[in-house]
């Protein structure tokens, strides 16, 4: 069973910084995709940043060269670190890994972290 458990979410100021992270568990082969989704309750869910396993990246136009995500393939991690925060980054954001286990291939969500960014 794969399982997902995301942290680093919470309250900053305009400005601020935050780093997400994303530990992925279970009977896991290799982890092939990896990315950083948030939704609003007026948005639908989009891509905030993306890593394949070979290390290339992808991000939204809005945070490019404030954001920064990486992973760790040793521990089946992904980061986000977020610097310079601005009020319109406020919103949950998921970590999505697409990977095989010994049985099978698919997609798998985290349960979603709150980041608000408020003065």
């Amino acid at each position: 069973q794969v399982q997902l458990v995301e942290s680093g979410g919470g309250l900053v100021q305009p400005g601020e910084s935050l780093t997400l992270s994303c530990a992925v568990s279970g009977n896991i082969l290799m982890i092939r995709y990896m990315a950083w989704y948030r939704q609003t309750a007026d948005k639908p869910r989009e891509v905030v940043a993306d890593i394949s396993n070979g290390g290339a990246t992808n991000y939204l136009d809005s945070v490019k060269g404030r954001f920064t995500i990486s992973r760790d393939n040793a521990q089946n991690t992904v980061y986000l670190r977020m610097n310079n925060l601005k009020p319109e980054d406020t919103a949950v954001y998921y970590c999505n890994v697409e990977l095989w286990t010994e049985d099978s291939f698919g997609g798998y969500w985290g349960q979603g972290t709150q980041v608000t960014v408020s003065s």
